[in-house]
């Protein structure tokens, strides 16, 4: 019997998305190891430009800049679109010194 996440209510979106492009190692009990393309990013979660293999429910572990290793599961998937909620709330300003290291766009990157 697979066990994951028992999952009630649609996710509401609690912060803003910013569009990234980062590429992660993740992490799953089943799976292994496999890359994973972040798409967008919020303190909350993150959705994935990457199919992936998994089921509603399904945890996943990330390092991410600044973060560390978090683990999300899977809150929906299509087939070139997943999204994940974090099991933890990323605070401001891990999340702020994140985004500055992963965007991708020197033009954009905040001036400390």
């Amino acid at each position: 019997m697979v066990q994951g996440a028992q999952l009630s209510v649609t996710e509401l979106r609690r912060s803003a998305r910013h569009p990234v492009q980062f590429l992660v190692n993740a992490e799953h009990r089943r799976l292994g190891e496999f890359d994973l393309m972040i798409a967008n990013i919020s303190a909350h979660g993150f959705m994935s430009g990457s199919p992936v293999d998994l089921g509603r429910g399904e945890r996943i572990t990330i390092r991410l800049p600044n973060v560390g290793r978090i683990e999300a599961h899977l809150i929906w998937n299509t087939e070139d679109r997943a999204g994940f909620q974090f099991e933890r709330i990323i605070r401001l300003d891990d999340f702020n010194a994140m985004i500055q290291s992963m965007q991708p766009n020197p033009r954009l990157r905040r001036e400390r």
